[in-house]
């Protein structure tokens, strides 16, 4: 369970594989994660009321990519991913990852992110950028990629970033490797099959929620953002393997869908839930309506996972929104649904006010660590952001609430009613108990170019084992890498441990199954043992000359076997004789020549 580490000086993070660990300014030593573990989740039925007596502490892992907060919206649009890099700092100067496994998403793949949306869609977001727009006239109208959801650089990359980390950590849930995952990069759940809606291009919430479905009977999804989830309604409207639970803004607003009356159909009737609320809600009223409504869910439907969307712009103070919550009061909704016990994926969305954004994700992920985190912000880069007051938490404002207690009872009740025609635990049959994991992990090097720049994501591979590092430090010497290729180096290590390491971490990081991780970690072994063991043949033979001597001859592979010929004294069977001695004899001056 040692993480393998390396210093990156360009920007004071440490590497597991494709784990992250910051350093903050105050250390400047390598600092290991301790893992934790939890007894089993209790079998179902669950009860209404939280699991209080479970282990408080609970595995959590978070997905974050430094490039996610590059992309960039257009001038005055109120998307703004540089918000995620704002939270991911924040987490960083509240010293928050020595509690959690932090790792760099993978790209989803085209035929991967085909499990929900459609060929031709993906090919157009593929393909489309500034520079070529104009000839895809047609195109952007089908697919509704316009004035909300415009066309920038790196379209394509940003949604493969955001969809990689949310089903990567449903796969480390289905795993059973991590108890809470948290993406604040997803949460896109406006972008519907063939379609573009609402600042959101490709639905990283379906594509998570299909490979928790490969593990899990039942996946409730709670979306506490301003507006409607309805392009995740949408795609489940017609099963009862996932129950919607929605609280928004319904009336004159986007995208107008969420009405009470909206239920589901077929299958999926009574499994759509929807809290059509007014504006200016507040801290209490919003519990009570969330409170007896989530315990009910757990009560009848008892579901085996959770995904919660934990969009922002149901804050006080939002620039799109028109609610009046407050950073606590967004996060005890949070806090209530982690109560249960079950396994969490929790994702970003919405929010455009991104300093209290920022706040917001930063608060709640201390409170899925439960650590305490001071009201005043630490230095960091973004600091100025945050003036005049420098405050984890701000006060909501005094507008008005135009949901009346008749009103929210009267939804209350309309939904507590149509919750009790649900079956107490509908069964599934699961055909394959044991899926494997969407995102596998890719071993093939050969198509890469050696005279391209590698990557951060593709230097982070490499990396050196804790021992060899610490035998380095021992012998003194500066000199940690051994360069085994055109253009990039890698650690030394004996037997391929290095290399092999690298192709375990990695594979953890993308969630890999173990099958696939332990084939990828043989296949690189065998790939860089040669070359580690020349590297320490020097240090062994100085220490121990006759165990040197015996482990060279161990390794020395046999002689190739003679293939026996029938005898007799045809031409055929001399010239093969001839021409194996003759080959044996030059095998063996070359191998003189070599040991000369």
């Amino acid at each position: 369970l040692t993480p393998q580490r390396v210093a990156l000086s360009s920007s004071r993070e440490v590497v597991h594989g494709q784990r992250l660990c910051v350093l903050t300014h105050s250390y400047h030593h390598h600092r290991r994660r301790r893992h934790i573990t939890t007894p089993p989740f209790p079998s179902l039925p669950f009860p209404a009321q939280p699991l209080v007596t479970m282990a408080s502490k609970r595995r959590v892992c978070y997905y974050y990519d430094n490039e996610i907060g590059n992309y960039y919206y257009g001038q005055g649009h109120p998307m703004k991913p540089h918000r995620i890099r704002m939270t991911h700092k924040l987490l960083v100067s509240y010293d928050m990852f020595d509690k959690m496994e932090v790792f760099r998403p993978k790209k989803m793949s085209h035929v991967e992110m085909t499990r929900f949306h459609s060929d031709d869609y993906l090919n157009f977001l593929r393909l489309v950028n500034p520079d070529n727009m104009n000839d895809f006239a047609s195109q952007l109208v089908r697919f509704n990629v316009g004035d909300d959801c415009p066309v920038f650089d790196g379209i394509y990359e940003f949604c493969q970033l955001s969809a990689g980390g949310s089903v990567g950590g449903a796969v480390r849930l289905n795993l059973g490797e991590s108890d809470i995952a948290v993406n604040w990069g997803g949460g896109l759940h406006h972008a519907k099959k063939s379609e573009a809606s609402g600042f959101c291009y490709v639905n990283d919430i379906v594509l998570a929620i299909l490979e928790l479905l490969k593990v899990h009977n039942r996946v409730l999804y709670i979306d506490i953002d301003i507006h409607h989830g309805d392009g995740v309604e949408e795609a489940f409207y017609t099963t009862d393997r996932v129950m919607c639970v929605s609280f928004h803004k319904f009336g004159d607003f986007f995208p107008g869908t969420g009405d009470l009356r909206d239920v589901g159909t077929d299958s999926g009737k009574y499994y759509s839930v929807n809290f059509p609320l007014r504006d200016g809600i507040d801290d209490f009223n919003y519990e009570q309506c969330f409170k007896p409504v989530i315990s009910k869910i757990m009560e009848t439907y008892r579901p085996s996972a959770v995904v919660m969307q934990c969009g922002a712009d149901s804050l006080s103070g939002d620039r799109l929104g028109c609610f009046n919550l407050s950073v606590r009061g967004h996060a005890s909704t949070v806090e209530f649904v982690k109560s249960f016990g079950l396994p969490t994926l929790v994702l970003g969305g919405g929010g455009y006010t991104i300093r209290n954004v920022a706040r917001c994700w930063s608060y709640e992920t201390s409170v899925l660590l439960e650590q305490e985190i001071p009201d005043e912000l630490p230095y960091n880069e973004y600091l100025e952001y945050f003036a005049p007051d420098y405050r984890l938490h701000y006060s909501p404002n005094n507008m008005e609430n135009t949901n009346t207690k008749e009103y929210l009872e009267t939804c209350k009740a309309r939904i507590l009613e149509n919750l009790r025609h649900i079956p107490a635990a509908p069964s599934v049959p699961i055909s394959d108990p044991t899926p494997s994991p969407l995102m596998m992990f890719d071993d093939d090097n050969d198509k890469d170019n050696p005279d391209e720049r590698l990557s951060q994501r593709e230097r982070d591979k490499y990396v050196m084992h804790d021992a060899e590092m610490e035998s380095e430090f021992a012998r003194g010497s500066g000199n940690r890498d051994v360069s085994i290729g055109a253009g990039f180096s890698v650690p030394a290590a004996s037997n391929g441990s290095a290399l092999g390491n690298a192709a375990a971490g990695a594979g953890a990081g993308s969630a890999v199954a173990s099958s696939a991780a332990s084939s990828a970690s043989a296949g690189s072994a065998s790939l860089g043992g040669a070359g580690a063991d020349e590297s320490t043949a020097m240090d062994v033979s100085e220490a121990q000359p006759q165990e040197a001597a015996q482990a060279k001859g161990e390794a020395d592979p046999p002689p190739p076997r003679q293939q026996q010929q029938p005898g007799g004294s045809d031409g055929v069977t001399a010239a093969s004789s001839s021409s194996s001695s003759s080959s044996s004899s030059s095998s063996s001056s070359s191998s003189s020549s070599s040991s000369s």
